[in-house]
């Protein structure tokens, strides 16, 4: 079980496991400068029977404010939706259910979110997603009211980007320097593992995280290799599939031209065969994945798949 219990455990949140780091990363996203001793409280979210991680990193801030941080390679437009059932569970985590049956007041941490995105492609320096806009219109106007709403701020850390953020937290700015310095290695050509190693390296040598690092154990290691390959990955078999689905497309395609005499014969053929080659690599990186001990629901986000089909396969 190593493996589902890790996999959420990515460099970032392995960099940002203890209170002071937190407090650091806070200060430097919101802009405040909450002095070391302000208390800070983890409620990040694990599963109860994997003790997985559910969500990146969440916690009270001087009793006062429930913080959400998500850390993302691809942007996920249901990111709101996602962070208000992670809200809704942390709230339950630091609330007594019987409280809430009082007539009385109850007083809760005020939420705050933000997205952190490192991903490959180009992507604006900030942007903000919203909940309401996942909302069905509905032309019935009633007298219920509707006036739910969340936004969750998205911030791009990529090198280059943010940059009077990122420089105000020392292990932030070392994390994205770190990132940028492994993707420098692969596009001299130097294969992923040893990119990795000479990312480390480098970083040591100019007391870049100096402190978490060095100290890194061969399971944060293999970590990093899913971390950073899982996005390597979907694109590439996205694209064998695609390339494999055009060949199998053409020679379909050009057996019904010649059987019916008709150009639309060889054009859906290629559709079809593109569909079934991206299907078929599809199910091949989710039985990969699971092989690397990552959960059906998370493979389920990645891929498109069901859970059900995510499941069939194990």
């Amino acid at each position: 079980m190593s493996g589902n219990r890790n996999f959420k455990a990515t460099l970032f949140t392995h960099i940002f496991n203890e209170p002071d780091k937190i407090l650091e990363l806070y200060n430097a996203l919101s802009g405040k400068e909450l002095p070391p001793e302000t208390p800070i409280k983890q409620t990040t979210l694990e599963d109860v029977l994997f003790m997985d991680r559910i969500n990146d990193l969440a916690f009270v801030v001087d009793g006062r404010l429930v913080v959400l941080i998500e850390h993302q390679s691809t942007i996920n437009e249901n990111m709101p939706l996602r962070v208000l059932i992670y809200l809704s569970r942390v709230y339950e985590r630091i609330v007594d259910n019987k409280t809430i049956y009082r007539t009385s007041l109850v007083e809760i941490p005020r939420p705050e979110f933000c997205v952190l995105y490192n991903g490959k492609d180009d992507y604006v320096d900030r942007t903000t997603l919203k909940l309401s806009d996942a909302f069905m219109e509905n032309p019935d106007r009633t007298g219920f009211g509707s006036a739910l709403e969340l936004e969750v701020p998205i911030i791009n850390i990529n090198k280059g980007h943010n940059a009077d953020v990122i420089q105000k937290s020392i292990h932030l700015n070392g994390y994205v320097t770190y990132v940028s310095k492994v993707r420098e290695y692969q596009a001299a050509g130097l294969k992923f593992q040893d990119a990795l190693a000479s990312a480390v390296k480098d970083c040591i040598k100019n007391d870049i995280l100096i402190d978490i690092l060095p100290n890194l154990s061969s399971e944060v290691l293999n970590m990093l290799m899913v971390e950073f390959n899982l996005e390597d990955a979907l694109s590439v078999r996205m694209e064998e599939g695609i390339e494999k689905g055009i060949r199998i497309g053409e020679a379909r395609g050009e057996a019904r031209g010649e059987a019916r005499g008709e150009a639309r014969g060889e054009a859906r053929g290629i559709a079809q065969g593109i569909a079934q080659g991206a299907e078929q690599k599809t199910l091949e990186l989710a039985g990969k994945l699971l092989a690397l001990g990552m959960e059906a629901e998370q493979i389920s986000e990645v891929t498109g798949l069901s859970v059900g089909q995510v499941m069939a396969l194990r």
